[in-house]
C-alpha cells in the first residue's frame, strides 16, 4: 500500500493505549496517507499505564506530528497538553493531540465522530431531545458535542458510582456553557425513563452493556419503551447488532451501531494533523463493510 519510502523526513503519528494491538486505526490512517500521497506513518503503541508519561515525553522529543489516545489515557492526556479545545475542556478528556512548534493541543473527536455518524445515517436531531444510557467516556463525549451542536436537551440514565460522579462534573460544565439542558437519573427510575424516551428524537446506548462477549446485556427494560419513529443508536460495534439494536429493529425503529463513530472520530483526527479530508468512502469500503 505505501509507495513512499520511510525516511528521516517521514512524519510520525500514532496511537497510545493499553491494549492497542487490536486497533483498526493504523489501517485507516495509513490508507488515508497513501491516498493523499502524504509522507506520514501511523503506528499503534501498547503502553503500560506506568510508562505513559515516558511515552508522551518520547513523542514530544521525536517531534511527532500528533497522536491518538485510547483507554486508559484519555483523562491523563488532558493534563499533559498546553491547550484544550472546547469539547476537550467540557469532557475533561483528550483522544487526539496535535503538536505544533512544541505546543500540544488536545481535542476530543469522539463526540464529533458520533454526531457525524448520526448525520451520515440520514438523521436530523439538532433541536431535538436525546435520551442516553451510560456514564463513561463515550457518554461524556457524546453529551458534550451534542450540546455544542444544538441538541436542546439530554436525559442521561446510569448507575451510581465512580463513573456517575465523573460524568456529573461534565454535565455541570456543559449546562453552564451551553443552552442544552442535561438531567441525570438512575437507571432504576423506569417511570422517568419512559417519559424521557417518549419525548426524545433519539435513544443512545453509550455504555458497554451488550458488548461481546456479554452479548445478552441490555439496559432497556423491554420493547414497550420504543416507538417506530424513534431513532435508536448503540456505540458498540462488536457485535454489530446488539440485543438493544435487535429489540429496536423489531419495534420498527431506525437503528445503527457504533462502527461509523469509530470511522469519523479518526477522520477528524486525520484532518487536524494534515489539513486534508480522510477518504471516508474508500475507508468504509475497505475496512468497514
Amino acid at each position: 500500500m505505501r509507495e513512499l519510502p520511510i525516511t528521516g523526513y517521514t512524519g510520525l503519528t500514532c496511537l497510545l493505549g493499553h491494549p492497542a494491538k487490536h486497533s483498526i486505526s493504523p489501517a485507516m490512517h495509513n490508507e488515508a496517507f497513501h491516498y493523499h500521497g502524504l509522507d506520514y506513518v501511523y503506528l499503534a503503541f501498547d503502553v503500560e499505564e506506568d510508562r505513559f508519561e515516558q511515552a508522551v515525553d518520547g513523542l514530544i522529543a521525536m517531534n511527532a506530528r500528533g497522536w491518538n489516545c485510547t483507554m486508559p489515557f484519555k483523562r491523563a492526556m488532558c493534563e499533559r497538553v498546553d491547550v484544550l479545545s472546547e469539547e476537550a475542556r467540557l469532557t475533561g478528556s483528550v483522544n487526539t493531540v496535535v503538536q505544533e512548534n512544541g505546543v500540544l493541543t488536545g481535542y476530543n473527536t469522539d463526540g464529533k465522530g458520533y454526531m457525524r455518524a448520526v448525520k451520515d445515517a440520514g438523521y436530523q436531531i439538532i433541536g431535538g431531545k436525546m435520551t442516553l444510557f451510560g456514564a463513561g467516556g463515550a457518554a461524556a463525549s457524546i453529551i458534550a458535542q451534542a450540546a455544542l451542536d444544538g441538541v436542546r436537551g439530554i436525559d442521561l440514565f446510569a448507575r451510581p458510582g465512580a463513573s456517575w460522579d465523573a460524568v456529573s462534573q461534565v454535565v455541570s460544565r456543559v449546562n453552564e456553557s451551553t443552552d442544552c439542558r442535561i438531567c441525570m437519573y438512575e437507571l432504576r427510575d423506569t417511570d422517568q425513563m419512559r417519559k424521557s424516551i417518549e419525548d426524545s428524537a433519539i435513544l443512545v446506548n453509550a455504555s458497554s452493556v451488550g458488548m461481546s462477549p456479554r452479548e445478552d446485556g441490555c439496559l432497556l427494560p423491554d420493547a414497550s419503551y420504543l416507538r417506530p419513529e424513534l431513532i435508536v443508536s448503540d456505540v458498540i460495534y462488536n457485535p454489530r447488532e446488539t440485543r438493544f439494536l435487535k429489540m429496536a429493529k423489531e419495534a420498527g425503529c431506525s437503528a445503527f451501531n457504533g462502527l461509523y463513530m469509530l470511522l469519523y472520530q479518526g477522520a477528524y483526527a486525520f484532518s487536524l494533523w494534515t489539513g486534508k479530508e480522510m477518504p471516508v468512502e474508500l475507508i468504509k469500503e475497505k475496512y468497514f463493510r
